[in-house]
């Protein structure tokens, strides 16, 4: 009894986000799809690209991880020959403001389309 109540309970807790509102993966699929994206392309060599569209090659994360969307959207971007883009995810309003500020400089410096998503967008499921 106690065996099956602990796997109910490891289940419950890895259905819910670690730390955030949606999934990382929640965000991909709603933007994409409302994009006409494609997600999770696997490239030759074994990168996922979280979403391609036909002009653009998309990274998703999270507002803290900023800096890692640059170098995984160029490179996918140069990869597929298209546009590297990037949707940073901000689920901690003012608090990701620096976090925000930091990649619309260097997004612009480097020509890479951003977006920036909010859980208030997320279209109940």
């Amino acid at each position: 009894m106690i065996l099956i109540l602990n796997l109910i309970s490891i289940s419950a807790f890895a259905a819910t986000p670690k730390n955030h509102k949606f999934y990382e993966k929640d965000y991909q699929n709603y933007w994409c799809s409302a994009n006409g994206g494609m997600t999770e392309v696997i490239l030759p060599d074994k990168a996922r690209v979280d979403c391609v569209t036909k002009t653009h090659a998309i990274e998703f994360d999270f507002a803290k991880k900023w800096a890692e969307s640059i170098g995984q959207s160029l490179y996918y971007g140069e990869q597929l020959h298209k546009k590297a883009g990037i949707v940073l995810i901000s689920e901690n309003g003012q608090s990701d403001e620096k976090y925000i500020k930091r990649v619309k400089s260097v997004a612009n410096y480097h020509n890479i389309d951003l977006w920036i998503i909010t859980p208030g967008q997320m279209k109940c499921k």
